[in-house]
């Protein structure tokens, strides 16, 4: 991990050392088929095994084709929100993803707080996001009321990770009042700097809780389309560890 301005103090982690069903202490679920804002296609269910299970050590999260839903898709979406949440830290998920045109994982991060307004105003981080058609591309972007991908004003960048449906990958982010670092295996590839222009630009000011999901389709996993004949596609969390912040001293 990489430790500039934080401690080795764990301050939560997640190492998924037993079976069954995420625990309910660190985990709730989204549930639901309306498109999530972006006209995606699967049923977010909620304990369902099959979408989400904890297994030989990992957290499975498992999109299926299933044409008892509407839409076609089954899916899961885990979020820590009011039972686990931080303001600034080292944030570290080790994840292999899934693959194939219309997979869409994401490791993210949104406020616990309503505090500035609705989608993006109080702010989304982005730890890592792929989408099967470009297969191995990796992204960490973030989103506010000025920076955001409706206006196509986002910030982030991409990093190629050709075995990331084969192989285990840390992705993480360092995030302190001055900037978010973000990093794949330890090496920096995106720094989003504070810009003191206020909540417009830096909410992240505030505790973030972690969002784990697989989406089908939607208006960018799905822009290439669906292939249907690759169901079910799992995305494996191996461990999540989150490391106080210490602010440098001058």
């Amino acid at each position: 991990m990489s430790t500039q301005g934080f401690s080795q103090k764990l301050l939560w982690n997640e190492e998924f050392n037993y079976e069954g069903f995420p625990a309910d202490i660190s985990w709730s679920y989204d549930v639901g088929d309306h498109g999530w804002g972006n006209r995606e296609l699967q049923f977010y269910t909620k304990e369902e095994l099959k979408n989400a299970r904890v297994e030989n050590g990992k957290l499975i999260i498992e999109a299926h084709k299933d044409s008892d839903y509407p839409k076609g898709y089954t899916s899961a979406r885990l979020v820590s929100k009011k039972k686990a949440s931080w303001q600034y830290g080292y944030i570290e998920v080790r994840a292999k993803l899934p693959e194939g045109k219309g997979t869409w994982p994401a490791i993210w991060m949104l406020a616990d707080e309503n505090r500035y307004g609705g989608w993006p105003k109080n702010g989304e981080i982005d730890i890592m996001e792929h989408v099967g058609y470009d297969p191995g591309v990796v992204h960490g972007t973030v989103h506010t009321e000025s920076f955001n991908h409706v206006k196509g004003t986002q910030k982030g960048a991409q990093r190629q990770v050709d075995t990331f449906n084969s192989e285990f990958h840390t992705y993480a982010i360092d995030w302190s009042e001055e900037k978010i670092d973000f990093f794949i295996d330890d090496q920096l590839y995106f720094t989003f700097e504070n810009t003191g222009g206020g909540p417009e630009e830096w909410p992240f000011s505030q505790p973030f809780h972690i969002i784990l999901n697989i989406a089908v389709g939607g208006n960018w996993g799905g822009k290439e389309g669906v292939d249907a004949n690759i169901w079910p596609q799992r995305m494996e969390i191996d461990y999540i560890r989150v490391y106080e912040y210490k602010p440098t001293q001058e």
